[in-house]
């Protein structure tokens, strides 16, 4: 895409509107809007903006868990080329604050939340508040409503705002991933186009009759995405404001689901379910997941509730616009991530910055237009996270076979060194999940006097299941070299979740350090 405006969503949405006007684009709970509703509501909404900010283009912040009014946002938001801040819905108000004023928000689209007082919140920012389910009665302060911002909102002049469009930034995406503090991902139009096109590259079959189910919240790329396929290619999303496993079953038997993706812990969580097998999953096309080297084996258990189905494991970051590599439809090998789309260049590179050989493990570095141009308010980090020559620094661990085809290896960070030997922490993991009675695990890395730092592994067990330190020890012994081993078992209830389902890595290893030093 060599011209920004060649991803125009305003212009996208309306052909659609023109060839699907009465079919449904999107169901969240009880409400359906149809192509021809959400390009009016988006136009409604895309005006009312432009009146309510007096500097153009606008950073409209978006604090909602998943819902219509969320697609109506994004929507108008993305047609006049405004910056969308997805913000997480369950940040505190001490780091709503925080991000506001870093992202320089002008607008906030919210929903009333405990422990969240827009009235301050507003003071303390100088952010404009739309208030969604607001009405006179429930008013604590003098916010707008979003209905009244799309009643407002006259759509015959949206088109000449949209027209003079001119901003550069899509999205702020604030994302710690799984450790460290969070960071501003910006996300240009240059990029936002990527994440179908690599679909399309990845899924040729991919058309208007897809039924797909988001369960990712929509502030995260992996859930954006699913909005961005919908207008792309006019198929139906069906959007969950959470993820439930019974209900997300049921979704898939009620509307004919025929792909989705989600991450490693919420298959887990559906495997807890004791009717899972009761479930119709027929229409299922595609079933993918990503995000952990332990992937597969969750991926193989679930395809026998769904033979049908084709399985893709894949990778992609959201600075990245995912997705970014993937199991070809045609392969069995999805215990790679699989082949790059022809969009990103990547290689693996060693500690040196030399590339590594066939089967050696490297970091995966990646660039491309599909790639992010920086970290908003963030020089320093720019330089360590870019090589000279333009390679983002992913921060995973991966290695190629013969075939083009990658294996991630973990984090960078997830890599340990024990009395002088490596060791990684998913290979751990891996080794875990194959015992019967283990449900979940997790591995980090605590600090040690003799050895420097070795691993510690936090088990969920199965329900109604007992397993002992000991047992699991002698399991290892027969899978792992004695170094590799951990020092420390921990059984816990869960495991700490970010709100997109992956494991809090840095919540894991604070807690594990703690635990050790008391």
């Amino acid at each position: 895409m060599e011209d920004r405006k060649t991803f125009n969503l305003a212009l996208l949405l309306k052909n659609k509107s023109k060839l699907f006007p009465d079919k449904v684009a999107l169901i969240s709970g009880e409400k359906k809007i149809t192509f021809g509703q959400l390009h009016q509501l988006g136009l409604k909404c895309a005006a009312g903006l432009w009146e309510l900010t007096p500097c153009q283009p606008a950073r409209i912040g978006i604090f909602l868990p998943n819902s219509w009014e969320y697609i109506v946002a994004y929507t108008a938001i993305f047609s006049l080329h405004f910056c969308a801040v997805p913000l997480d819905f369950m940040l505190s108000e001490e780091e709503l604050t925080s991000i506001l004023k870093h992202a320089q928000v002008d607008i906030l689209i919210a929903r009333r939340r405990i422990n969240i007082n827009y009235d301050r919140l507003e003071r303390d920012t100088g952010v404009k508040i739309v208030l969604v389910d607001e009405t006179q009665e429930t008013r604590e302060g003098d916010f707008l409503s979003f209905s009244q911002l799309i009643k407002n909102g006259a759509e015959e002049k949206a088109g000449a705002f949209i027209d003079n469009a001119r901003g550069e930034e899509a999205i702020i995406s604030y994302t710690s991933g799984t450790t460290g503090q969070p960071k501003a991902v910006v996300i240009t139009y240059d990029n936002l186009e990527y994440s179908p096109r690599q679909v399309k590259y990845f899924l040729s079959d991919i058309n208007e009759n897809d039924n797909v189910l988001c369960a990712i919240p929509l502030s995260h790329a992996g859930g954006w995405v699913y909005f961005l396929l919908m207008v792309y290619f006019g198929l139906q999303v069906v959007l969950m404001e959470r993820f439930a496993p019974r209900q997300f079953l049921k979704n898939i038997e009620q509307f004919k689901i025929t792909f989705f993706w989600i991450v490693p812990s919420m298959y887990v969580a559906l495997f807890t379910l004791k009717d899972l097998e009761g479930f119709n999953l027929k229409t299922l096309r595609y079933v993918v997941v990503f995000g952990a080297p332990s992937s597969p084996r969750l991926l193989k258990k679930f395809h026998k509730l769904c033979p049908q189905a084709k399985l893709l494991n894949g990778w992609g970051m959201t600075e990245t616009s995912p997705p970014n590599i993937v199991t070809p439809p045609d392969s069995a090998n999805i215990e790679s991530i699989g082949v790059s789309s022809p969009d990103v260049e990547v290689k693996l590179v060693n500690e040196e910055g030399e590339e590594v050989k066939e089967g050696e493990v490297g970091e995966l570095l990646i660039r491309g237009k599909a790639v992010f141009k920086g970290y908003y308010k963030n020089p320093s980090l720019n330089e360590a996270s870019f090589t000279p020559e333009g390679f983002f620094r992913t921060g995973d661990l991966a290695y190629r076979d013969e075939k083009g085809f990658y294996y991630i290896a973990g984090r960078k960070k997830q890599m340990l060194k024990v009395g002088g030997e490596i060791v990684f922490l998913w290979e751990i993991e891996k080794a875990l999940s194959e015992h019967p009675a283990v449900q979940e695990c997790a591995a980090v890395g605590v600090s040690d006097r003799l050895r420097g730092e070795v691993p510690k592994v936090f088990i969920v067990s199965k329900e109604n299941t007992e397993v002992k330190e000991e047992e699991l020890r002698e399991f290892l012994k027969k899978k792992l070299a004695h170094f590799k081993i951990p020092h420390y078992f921990e059984f816990v209830k869960e495991l700490p979740k970010t709100r997109s389902g992956k494991i809090a890595e840095g919540r894991l290893k604070h807690m594990a350090e703690n635990r050790i030093k008391n």
